[in-house]
């Protein structure tokens, strides 16, 4: 349902709740089977510390940054509750973690959710499978309440994995989806859509810092945004369609040069992937331009490649001795481009639900 927004961001102050994310490096190419990942997370537990903000609860999470990647933050299900790591996923709109169940080697090192301790879990009959980018999962719906630093869904359902294919090695616990119903697989509501129902957040918003240039202070936020997070003004961009969190962009170029998307193309923005994903070939045209690895001396030097979307530029960051460009597997008529965190850490980013548009600007 459409409501209308008053003075910018104004209506947005109440009910904030910010959720801190720690950033985190992949394991497949580093650490994948030594277990040295989560031998490090275990040693280095924080505790969670809440204050209070501009008359609004807010939740925050000292950050652990073990270096690019992935972003994660800490959840509860169940009653007492169960702490779990998980990756705020745009991309996707499913809750899920790892049943003691589930015997894969993947897990074994992880959090398992025990639901024979939750005195508020009750479980479903229905099946779910979910495929990604990296794997597949497979498992059982079930419900129980669910945390969010203060935020507290009751009776949530999510999924229980059972049985996994290409997660090994992975430094999180589970995904939380926060895109739109209709992307549900296992048709539970989204935990965004139920924490509106409830009226724990009084408008269907969430929000992103998810700076590089610090190691710590990566956040996300609930039912509004802290404008301390930016400067100047949100650069609201519409959704193509009601659905997905894909916005037309107008094209890719550096040095004044357009080098991808010159005819206007699509762009998921998603918080769930690490890299900019696109076409092959456009992929590796820009490769050759960039080249894959530079110098770490020269990289500052390199022209930006900026990202038009909506008549605005969004230069790319620099500082990096590799590409942060990938190519996708997607056959599609339509040239579609995936914004993931490696230009998500340069901006913040705000998903508006109830008006379907994306604000971006420039992070502090």
């Amino acid at each position: 349902m459409k409501w209308l927004v008053i003075l910018g961001l104004m209506g947005f102050s109440e009910c904030i709740v910010k959720k801190p994310l720690r950033r985190v490096k992949t394991m497949r190419k580093i650490l994948s089977g030594k277990n040295m990942m989560n031998n490090f997370l275990k040693e280095r537990a924080y505790r969670v510390s809440q204050i209070s903000f501009r008359g609004s609860n807010l939740t925050i999470h000292p950050l652990r940054n073990i270096r690019d990647l992935f972003y994660l933050g800490n959840i509860t299900i169940g009653t007492p509750p169960q702490e779990f790591q998980v990756v705020f996923d745009t991309g996707s709109s499913d809750l899920w973690v790892p049943s003691i169940f589930c015997n894969s080697s993947a897990w074994s090192t992880h959090v398992r959710f025990r639901h024979l301790q939750s005195s508020t879990f009750w479980p479903t009959n229905k099946t779910f499978s979910i495929t990604y980018g990296s794997g597949r999962i497979k498992g059982v719906v079930v419900h129980d309440t669910v945390r969010i630093g203060d935020l507290v869904s009751t009776d949530q359902p999510f999924g229980l994995c059972m049985a996994e294919s290409g997660f090994k090695g992975i430094a999180f616990d589970g995904i939380l989806g926060l895109s739109y119903p209709n992307r549900s697989f296992s048709g539970a509501i989204p935990i965004v859509d139920k924490l509106k129902n409830e009226g724990a957040i009084s408008e269907p918003v969430f929000a992103f810092y998810l700076t590089k240039d610090n190691w710590e202070g990566c956040l996300v936020m609930f039912g509004g945004v802290d404008h301390c997070c930016y400067e100047g003004e949100l650069n609201w961009v519409p959704l193509i369609q009601a659905g997905n969190w894909i916005v037309h962009m107008d094209c890719i170029s550096m040095k004044r040069e357009v080098i991808a998307c010159s005819d206007g193309c699509e762009a998921f923005v998603d918080t769930g992937t690490s890299h900019i994903v696109g076409p092959r070939r456009l992929v590796n045209n820009i490769q050759k331009l960039i080249g894959h690895y530079v110098s770490c001396s020269v990289v500052n030097t390199l022209p930006s490649i900026i990202f038009t979307i909506n008549g605005i530029n969004y230069p790319d960051s620099r500082g990096r001795c590799y590409t942060t460009f990938q190519e996708h597997r997607m056959s599609s008529s339509t040239e579609t481009w995936v914004l993931g965190d490696n230009f998500l850490g340069v901006y913040f980013s705000v998903f508006d639900r109830g008006n379907d548009r994306i604000g971006v600007v420039r992070a502090v």
